[in-house]
């Protein structure tokens, strides 16, 4: 188990069984979304700006904020946001 600094917990298993691909995301401060994205390019990890991948090499400013989706070793989306989903006008 994990437990971010807001005291929410991520559990993880064992499972002989497929795990379908989940996307999660993180609601992060500028700084540590600055440090966060530069890992993602240090590793020259694949990131977008968008969930269907369609827009590589690139973040988004939804609500004003910043934004970028890259895939964890196992293929789930992770994504790393600045501002809360519709604080700042931006609907999906």
């Amino acid at each position: 188990m994990v437990t971010t600094d807001n005291d929410a917990n991520l559990d993880y298993m064992q499972t002989e069984g497929q795990i379908v691909r989940q996307h999660y995301a993180f609601l992060v401060g500028d700084a540590e979304f600055e440090a966060i994205f530069n890992r993602i390019r240090e590793r020259n990890l694949s990131y977008w700006a968008d969930p269907g991948q369609r827009k590589p090499d690139e973040t988004n400013d939804h609500d004003g904020g910043r934004g970028v989706y890259f895939e964890d070793p196992n293929g789930h989306l992770l994504e790393i946001i600045t501002r809360p989903y519709g604080s700042g006008g931006w609907n999906p």
